[in-house]
């Protein structure tokens, strides 16, 4: 190896009132505008259908927008091919040659982008030291974990250096310790390496992981959009509080606003928190199961009614007049019963009120 460095020329990503329409009416993406800065990791999560693999396809010119305008850096790419994008792209199924070895693998896309043997090769050992897989040059895919073969996919897209870097669904086929060490090391790379990275999931845990930014989409069009901590801590409606961490959604009434302060009351009991702009009246107010502080005393009165020992917390379902909450304790040396009588409050930046919810 020459002492060859990969490095990166990032570029921003534009998305101007862009939409997909397939066939006559079927509207995958509804007239979108996203914008991904350069040397940063957005994800596009929502569930099943809802537009993020087809929006990502567009970057990639995989799919064709139906309007709008899709940028690149300075440049105008909507109806520019793939194969004229300077964009790779890590697939859900790796998508490697069986028959080739890893390096092989490595530098296939090198071989038709110019790059004689000797650069590409270099360059491919260059990309597989980066994802931690020095002396694996030689093996086949089928001599790899899951895990391994997905570090190899990266190689393979890394080395072109790209100006955006796209990841579809990329740990749908780990368990969960292997997702969990292949994000981090997708997201040290991406860091390292200043790329820009355009990231589909539907696993919010993922998300939250490894962002900069995390656009929900739902229904073809952008929920919300914000940093992991604002999707968490203020989600805009019901949809993007459960989906963003899961959410217990309960029925409240706010009682008084006080400046920029909301009091709200559920059952007699009654906490203060920020009002959002909502008026006096019923609201709707989103609680996570670890900001629910099960205890006696003041609070809601609530009922145990299932008790999950998972190793490091218990998770409980609680029942009362409000209905039925889920919330997770971090004691499991004493665990409440089923069938125990407790009081339900909520931590101090626990719950949030729905503007549209």
């Amino acid at each position: 190896m020459s002492g060859t460095k990969l490095g990166s020329k990032a570029a921003p990503v534009r998305f101007e009132g862009v939409s997909k329409v397939f066939g006559r009416d079927v509207v995958a993406v509804d007239n979108i505008d996203l914008h991904v800065p350069a040397g940063t990791l957005v994800t596009l999560l929502g569930p099943s259908g809802c537009g993020k693999t087809t929006t990502l396809r567009m970057i990639a010119g995989l799919e064709m927008a139906t309007s709008g305008r899709i940028l690149i850096g300075d440049q105008d790419v909507t109806r520019l091919p793939a194969t004229d994008r300077d964009v790779s792209m890590v697939f859900q199924s790796y998508a490697l040659f069986p028959h080739m070895s890893v390096l092989q693998n490595v530098m296939y896309g090198l071989t038709f982008s110019g790059y004689g043997r000797e650069e590409a090769r270099a360059r491919a050992l260059a990309g597989l030291d980066l994802v931690g897989l020095k002396g694996f040059d030689a093996r086949l895919p089928s001599e790899l974990s899951g895990g391994q073969q997905q570090r190899v996919a990266v190689a393979r897209a890394l080395v072109l250096e790209p100006q955006v870097l796209l990841f579809d669904e990329p740990l749908s086929n780990l368990d969960a310790k292997l997702r969990r060490q292949v994000r981090e090391d997708i997201r040290a790379i991406q860091q390292d390496l200043g790329l820009t990275v355009v990231y589909v999931t539907h696993d919010q845990e993922e998300a939250l992981a490894v962002s900069d930014e995390i656009v929900v989409m739902r229904n073809a069009a952008i929920a919300q959009k914000g940093t992991p901590r604002e999707l968490y801590d203020a989600p805009i409606d019901s949809f993007v509080a459960d989906f963003i961490g899961e959410a217990n959604l309960l029925a409240c009434e706010i009682v008084a606003i006080e400046g920029d302060q909301a009091v709200i009351e559920i059952e007699g009991y009654r906490h203060r928190l920020a009002a959002r702009g909502l008026p006096p009246g019923p609201a709707t107010l989103a609680v996570r199961p670890s900001r629910l502080v099960i205890g006696q005393g003041e609070g809601i009165a609530a009922r145990v009614r299932k008790a999950t020992y998972v190793g490091v917390r218990m998770e409980y379902t609680l029942e009362g007049g409000f209905g039925q909450v889920f919330a997770v304790h971090e004691d499991v040396e004493d665990p409440l019963p089923v069938g125990a009588e407790v009081r339900l409050s909520f931590a101090r930046n626990g719950p949030v009120l729905l503007p549209g919810g």
